[in-house]
């Protein structure tokens, strides 16, 4: 089996290196490839292509890893000299619909397209760094990055894209709560009360994150009026204590653009279930039954 790498940055020289101590045959290719690159084909007595081109033909597996930006265009080329049945694993940061166009792309040349978000930090874990790959071969690269010594998952049933968009929506909740945590432990440092902040929220750790997550969406459409109220009085609390918060303005117009709706229209129920919350949210209507268990 041969593997073709295509960009040798911090990525690509991580996966290259696993896939070669686990005997994988490799080609390598980067347009300019960096002096770590470079060191690390004559290690191996490997050339490194500058381009992609008829060599790829007789390669089984692509593992795209350039940049979001170049992503597509790189799997145009790939797939114009890939062998029907080959495999492009995107590696990249590109958005779900670049993803998605280039499986329509891929799948019309009778060639495996996956799609695989990196889930942690290469500099960190490197081979071990957790992977979330979909399309139909997801699960045939999570097997080829386990002979390697590598951590991927397949989501049953995702279709490409869908790996790329969760990381997105991760970074979301993530990257949300930490903006939150950065601003709610900096107000109770300056006021003397974390440590007893802690004890307040430990009831949280109590309730397992999908039912805390749905139980927050499930009642947001019931009581967003009154609890539009208290996040402005806690934005006013912060200001008063010399850190005025840049995320609660964002969570008072969140919570002013459901007050808006409820203005023209009624919440699904006075307990709706998660789907009928979304949807209504979504101006989506529910089908009859759904979310009932």
């Amino acid at each position: 089996m041969k593997i073709a790498v295509i960009g040798l940055g911090e990525v690509g020289r991580c996966y290259a290196k696993a896939l070669h101590i686990a005997g994988f045959q490799l080609r390598l290719c980067d347009t300019r490839p960096a002096p770590a690159a470079s060191a690390l084909a004559a290690t191996w007595e490997l050339p490194i292509q500058t381009s992609v081109g008829d060599w790829l033909r007789e390669c089984d597996w692509m593992l795209s890893c350039v940049t979001g930006a170049h992503a597509l265009g790189v799997a145009e080329q790939c797939l114009a000299h890939a062998h029907p049945g080959a495999a492009l694993c995107d590696l990249t940061t590109a958005s779900p619909d670049t993803k998605r166009s280039a499986a329509k792309l891929a799948a019309a040349r009778s060639i495996r397209y996956i799609d695989v978000a990196i889930m942690g930090a290469i500099s960190l874990s490197l081979e071990k760094t957790p992977l979330l790959a979909s399309g139909a071969s997801a699960a045939e690269f999570a097997a080829l990055l386990t002979k390697a010594g590598g951590n991927a998952r397949a989501i049953h049933g995702g279709a490409a894209g869908d790996a790329i968009a969760l990381k997105i929506l991760r970074s979301v909740f993530t990257k949300g709560m930490e903006a939150l945590g950065v601003e709610l432990l900096m107000a109770a440092e300056a006021q003397g009360v974390r440590e007893k902040l802690y004890t307040q929220l430990c009831d949280i750790d109590e309730t397992p994150l999908r039912t805390f997550i749905d139980m927050l969406v499930r009642t947001h459409v019931i009581h967003a009026r009154r609890r539009a109220h208290e996040v402005h009085d806690a934005a006013a609390e912060l200001a008063k204590h010399g850190i005025p918060s840049v995320v609660l303005p964002g969570v008072e117009e969140r919570f002013a653009k459901t007050i808006a709706k409820l203005e023209t229209q009624a919440p699904p129920q006075t307990e709706p279930t998660i789907e009928e919350a979304l949807a209504w949210l979504l101006g989506k209507t529910q089908p009859t039954g759904a979310g009932k268990g």
